[in-house]
């Protein structure tokens, strides 16, 4: 999967597009999206709606990560746009009850700030946004039409409130990663924050390089607010067998250990879980696990925590049933982790990452839910619930994607609102151009139970 998780994926013949000014105009009159699919199925007792079309013009195309929900119920997110542009950044509201409006916060078209956003914007300490980007910047990491080695981006509403939806929000690079020690390419894993503001993540590349790595095997990161900005302190370079690659972000646990995965690397380069420990002002790693392939393999998406103490994750393929798995890891008592499979997906023949590939995610009852990228029905990808039955853990089809209107190959995480729906983006499919979107458009879709 690396830096592009699609069926196609070919960045050397990519085209830069950038519509006319009278294009941007109409395309943003007429940016109102409307659900094209509501398909209720009494055994799940939920309804599935799309409540947005991407079309490859100024909303973007291609969704690569899900989105963040404010206390409104607006939702924010990011496209990668594919092999066809540089990304942007949305907002999308629901007008009371009247259809849902997307609104463009960013077209990350400035090359020297950081372009290509994989993963989702949080909301910081600050009440702004921030997001990672994996190109632009500075460095020689090249994609498409331009280098540099990725970013970490605040954004920022205008400072006078904007008169048309082209006013564009205020970007700017807290650090430009270089693709050397300092690590490149931070790609799919919300950013973090401590309690002081810190912010805590993830880079793909760099670090130090060596034979299993030639470009380094990728490193955790700080960053540290002070007058003169933010300085980034690399906590762990890894080197291979001790993982490589992390894709997904870092989760905290409430001592103030870190916790993560590697997407390949340690004992039988299948992956690894570990955990970040401080002491003494530098951070000490213990591999928790090291897939095997009969356990799982690529473990792309991150770890999630419940009330317990245990701690929830997924691989995204091999396992009994070739489509990657749902695991748990439980405290033992004696300082160290039991791992135990809740659940074995069914992945396609041949299909490359079937399983889930971002973060799962509890409702209010402690149920689990999440995607896989290509598994489910009709091998385009499904959104899921895992029950906890007392004796083990029931898989629930919530939606099997067809890569048609519904959309297909979903690589986000579930987000509920305060009224227990469900939001989320499938990277294909929808009602979109393909010649706009070179082939991958994406939707927008909710999950509403009955």
């Amino acid at each position: 999967m690396g830096a592009c998780c699609t069926r196609s994926c070919s960045p050397q013949v990519a085209v830069l597009r950038w519509a006319s000014p009278w294009q941007l105009i109409l395309t943003a009159l007429t940016l109102v999206s409307f659900a094209v699919l509501a398909a209720s199925t009494a055994a799940h007792a939920q309804t599935f709606t799309v409540i947005h079309n991407f079309s490859g013009g100024l909303d973007g195309s291609e969704p690569s990560s899900g989105v963040t929900i404010d206390q409104a119920g607006n939702l924010y997110g990011s496209t990668f746009e594919g092999d066809a542009g540089t990304g942007t950044t949305y907002k999308l509201s629901n007008r009371n009850g009247g259809g849902w409006v997307l609104q463009p916060l960013l077209f990350f078209n400035n090359q020297s700030k950081g372009v290509i956003p994989y993963d989702r914007p949080i909301f910081g300490p600050n009440g702004s946004l921030y997001l990672s980007v994996g190109y632009g910047g500075v460095g020689p990491c090249q994609t498409y039409n331009g280098t540099g080695c990725g970013a970490v981006v605040n954004l920022q509403p205008p400072i006078t409130p904007p008169v048309s939806p082209l006013v564009m929000w205020l970007d700017t690079p807290l650090y430009k990663f270089t693709g050397g020690s300092d690590g490149g390419n931070p790609y799919s894993g919300d950013i973090i924050f401590d309690h002081a503001g810190n912010i805590y993540g993830t880079a793909f590349n760099g670090g130090t390089a060596n034979t299993s790595c030639p470009g380094g095997c990728g490193v955790v990161y700080e960053l540290v607010h002070n007058s003169n900005g933010w300085t980034e302190n690399v906590l762990y370079a890894f080197s291979g067998p001790d993982g490589s690659h992390p894709w997904a972000g870092l989760t905290f646990d409430q001592l103030g250990n870190l916790y993560g995965t590697t997407s390949t690397g340690g004992s039988s380069n299948f992956g690894t879980i570990f955990e970040l420990s401080p002491s003494n002002g530098s951070w000490t790693l213990q591999t928790l696990r090291n897939f095997s392939g009969s356990d799982g393999a690529y473990p792309y998406a991150g770890l999630v925590f419940d009330a317990a103490g245990n701690m929830y994750g997924a691989s995204t393929s091999m396992g009994p049933n070739a489509g990657g798995t749902a695991f748990e890891l439980s405290p033992n008592g004696s300082g160290g982790w039991t791992f135990s499979i809740l659940y074995n997906f069914t992945g396609p023949n041949g299909g490359l990452y079937p399983g889930p590939v971002a973060n799962l995610a509890f409702d209010s009852q402690g149920n689990l839910y999440g995607t896989t990228h290509l598994d489910g029905a009709f091998n385009f990808g499904a959104v899921f619930k895992l029950t906890n039955t007392g004796s083990g853990w029931t898989y629930t089809s919530l939606h099997d994607f067809t890569a048609g209107v519904d959309g297909g190959d979903p690589r986000c995480n579930i987000a509920f609102d305060s009224h227990g729906n469900m939001y989320g983006t499938a990277s294909e499919g929808g009602t979109g151009s393909p010649q706009n979107c070179v082939g991958a458009c994406g939707v927008i879709f909710e999950i509403t139970p009955h």
